[in-house]
């Protein structure tokens, strides 16, 4: 199933994608792809009903994040190998994990908004997935069970905030508009070998990330089996998990988001996000 969103900001009902390509309504079937969804089994639910019977939502619809309401919103970071040797940094020997706050979640073409007073906002295609079910001291072997599905993620950061001020990479990670998500949460038996999906990002139509799930250092399932030894994923949460090489960061010189940019990126399966750069205040 392909899950979407559709509606104003703060107003989006649920739907899903048919044969066709046409978004088709749930909301009489299910509240919101939220964390009493994924705990409620709604999943299994949706898969039995007949798509042609749902009303039929407008093409122009904007679409909103793909998941509600995440409770937690987690990230890897350095997790390519291409990627960790651009930037010149060690490889890691786990995976580097770091916070997303929920509040930072935006629609797949939602505009990008510049923090007053950014000069380093660049940008991150990245795989990420929703948590289908309670997660905590998961093996490995077992980890791709506990997955809902996946999306797409932006993981938009501003490189000073996030290295050259005091603290964490929290401070240039969590901006709102900084986490665009979607369009489609893809569920994960349509998705039949998620270390061998493609993902790109263009920037005003140049394609300069280009690579593959199989240059993750960790994989989806180490990723979720390690978190869960730390924290106790549950239902909604959702994960991020890297970006490829070619971000504004890795460049010679570096290259940085700027008002009127237009990105566009994909992942094999997923759909395609676009996003525009505005500063703040301007949207």
């Amino acid at each position: 199933m392909k899950l979407v969103r559709h509606g104003q900001p703060g107003q989006e009902r649920p739907g899903i994608i048919d044969a066709q390509g046409q978004i088709r309504d749930l909301s009489d079937h299910c509240k919101d792809f939220d964390p009493a969804f994924f705990a409620g089994d709604g999943l299994r639910q949706l898969a039995t009903i007949d798509l042609q019977s749902l009303p039929v939502v407008a093409a122009d619809t904007r679409l909103g994040p793909c998941v509600a309401q995440p409770g937690t919103f987690l990230a890897i970071g350095l997790n390519y190998v291409q990627h960790a040797i651009e930037t010149n940094a060690p490889i890691p020997t786990d995976p580097i994990i770091f916070s997303k706050a929920p509040s930072c979640v935006s629609g797949p073409n939602d505009p990008v908004l510049l923090p007053k007073g950014s000069t380093k906002t660049d940008w991150e295609v990245e795989l990420a997935f929703v948590v289908g079910k309670r997660a905590h001291y998961v093996e490995e072997s077992d980890a791709l069970d506990y997955i809902a599905g996946y999306f797409i993620c932006n993981d938009v950061s501003e490189r000073e905030f996030q290295l050259e001020r005091s603290g964490q990479w929290q401070k240039g990670k969590m901006f709102p508009t900084f986490g665009p998500i979607g369009p489609w949460l893809v569920t994960s038996d349509e998705i039949a070998d998620v270390q061998n999906l493609g993902l790109w990002l263009e920037l005003n139509g140049k394609r300069i990330q280009n690579s593959s799930t199989s240059d993750m250092i960790f994989s989806i399932a180490k990723i979720l089996s390690d978190v869960s030894q730390y924290v106790a994923l549950l239902p909604g949460d959702i994960i991020t998990t890297g970006t490829p090489p070619g971000v504004g960061l890795g460049m010679k010189p570096e290259a940085y988001l700027k008002p009127g940019d237009v990105m566009r990126l994909g992942v094999d399966g997923l759909g395609v996000q676009e996003q525009r750069v505005l500063r703040w205040g301007e949207q």
